[in-house]
């Protein structure tokens, strides 16, 4: 999900004033577990369901034409549900913290985190919401103040909605760590190098970790495998290129890892097998 760098997404779709849309594309159903999104992200379907759990709201299932919503710092469990006849299809944005915190400067803090949200299609029709952002992205002509305001309409239109979002995500050790590998993911981190840019020995640094659970190895295989899938779903590189660009020394250890992370083959993202 939000395991895209800047040069991923200006290769993918439009990017401007803290917004990148893409199209996301999967052939076979699959269930995806403790992903990160990082940004605040919606998720516009047009074929097949998405089906997510949340630790808030439990199982919410999204059809044609909904719009789920993950706040920052999410952690999900979700599966991508495609037609009998046709790819499952969708449109993601991330909004950069800066825009959201222009739309949102007035919402009063909750306590309790909103959980993932959504919006029906036959009540909201949020694909509206989606046409505009991409006529916006698409546009050159516009002044920078007026296209500023366009791309602020739809954080607007949730807040409208009674959508409630926090501000930022969870400041945990693992996302700090997982923030500086997504710079790239093709470095071969070291953990002490880890600690040394967090300032800290690496015997102060593996302690802190623990705090979230996740040891930095494990941290570094799931940063990798979840941009892996990201740029299967949203882009025709071949595998082999995305598996060295995402650090893995060759495509037969990306498959492996990845299959035994989410229980699929890359290849089956984008074609299934009959």
């Amino acid at each position: 999900m939000d395991q895209l760098n800047r040069r991923d997404r200006d290769n993918l779709a439009p990017v401007a004033a803290g917004v990148t849309l893409f199209p996301i594309s999967q052939a076979t159903a699959a269930t995806f577990t403790d992903l990160f999104i990082g940004q605040t992200f919606l998720c516009f379907i047009r074929s097949g369901s998405k089906r997510v759990v949340c630790p808030v709201h439990g199982e919410l299932i999204g059809e044609e034409g909904d719009l789920l919503i993950f706040p920052p710092g999410s952690l999900v469990t979700l599966e991508n549900r495609p037609r009998p006849d046709a790819n499952y299809l969708a449109d993601g944005v991330y909004f950069d913290h800066a825009l959201f915190d222009e739309a949102f400067a007035d919402q009063q803090p909750h306590q309790l985190a909103p959980g993932i949200q959504v919006l029906r299609g036959q009540t909201h029709n949020p694909l509206q919401i989606l046409d505009l952002l991409k006529e916006t992205l698409s546009r050159n002509d516009l002044p920078q103040m007026v296209r500023q305001h366009r791309l602020l309409e739809p954080l607007v239109w949730l807040k409208q909605c009674g959508i409630q979002l926090p501000a930022r995500e969870n400041d945990l050790p693992w996302s700090k760590v997982r923030r500086l590998i997504e710079t790239d993911v093709a470095y071969p981190w070291r953990v002490g190098e880890v600690a040394h840019h967090f300032a800290m020995s690496e015997a102060t640094f593996r302690r802190w970790l623990t705090r979230s659970g996740l040891g930095f190895a494990q941290i570094l295989l799931n940063t990798r495998l979840e941009k892996g899938l990201a740029l299967l779903q949203t882009t025709d590189r071949p595998i082999s290129e995305i598996a060295l660009d995402c650090g893995f020394k060759t495509p037969s250890h990306f498959s492996e890892a990845f299959r035994k992370r989410f229980e699929i083959k890359p290849k089956l993202i984008r074609s299934a097998e009959f």
